[in-house]
């Protein structure tokens, strides 16, 4: 078989994979067709050049997956990946100590958060998110505030001036960010941009940083930015999106925790 063959039938599959997983990195498509990882930069070139894929920090991400503007009901979200969420939120539930404050995100992975967190009445939780109250309320000591504002009954949450303002005075000990988009070139996005604008006072109010999140977000770039990846301090997701992360957090400064 001659290089070009070699070349065009790598490419393919290169191509093939980079579908079925939304994303690829530079590093492990090296190791795997036996090339240099500067071979596999020029793959990812020409696949970009020909619409295939977008390039990212480390490798490429699926063409469709940038800017992503269709948003999935929140009734979609809970019924994807619940096996992952639950054990993503047991994990960043043992991360709350008690006598602490925290901010839980409107999401279903954060969902899951707090229905792993201890009822204990040392532990405030803030959320904007209707469900998460819902279930916070079940319990009968921890402490729960709610951010007022509008609703937005497309995912059960508020948002608006006075939930922005709610969080002016506050200084609180962790924030667990909810994610739609996660790419380490192009930061965490999300699809509507007062939860952008809500998301940046809460970074800003909290001292730690958690970004929550399934494998199902990584690679996927939604239209309104809220933060770099490098911004923040942890990142808990499940097993099957760990994959080369190691040395990102290490690079960016995160810490990675696997579900």
């Amino acid at each position: 078989m001659s290089t070009v063959r070699d070349t065009s039938g790598r490419r393919q599959q290169i191509s093939a994979m980079v579908r079925e997983r939304g994303s690829v990195q530079v590093a492990p498509l090296a190791e795997r067709f036996g090339v240099s990882m500067q071979t596999i930069r020029k793959d990812l070139h020409f696949l970009a050049k020909r619409g295939v894929a977008e390039r990212s920090y480390g490798g490429a991400i699926v063409a469709d997956a940038v800017n992503v503007i269709a948003e999935p009901a929140v009734e979609a979200k809970r019924a994807a990946h619940v096996d992952e969420k639950a054990r993503i939120g047991a994990l960043a539930a043992a991360m709350v100590r008690p006598g602490e404050s925290v901010v839980l995100d409107s999401g279903t992975t954060t969902l899951q958060i707090a229905h792993h967190l201890p009822d204990d009445e040392e532990i405030t939780v803030l959320t904007n998110d209707l469900d998460i109250l819902c279930a916070l309320a079940r319990k009968e000591r921890i402490r729960v505030v709610m951010l007022g504002g509008a609703l937005r009954r497309r995912n059960r949450a508020f948002y608006g001036a006075q939930t922005e303002a709610a969080l002016d005075d506050l200084h609180v000990d962790k924030l667990f960010l909810g994610v739609d988009g996660f790419d380490l070139e192009r930061g965490i996005t999300t699809h509507y941009e007062p939860e952008a604008m809500l998301n940046r006072k809460m970074v800003r109010a909290a001292q730690q940083v958690i970004a929550v999140t399934d494998q199902s977000k990584f690679g996927r770039v939604c239209l309104h930015r809220i933060l770099n990846v490098a911004e923040i301090d942890d990142l808990v997701t499940d097993a099957s999106a760990s994959e080369g992360l190691q040395a990102a957090a290490e690079r960016l400064g995160f810490r990675l925790h696997v579900a």
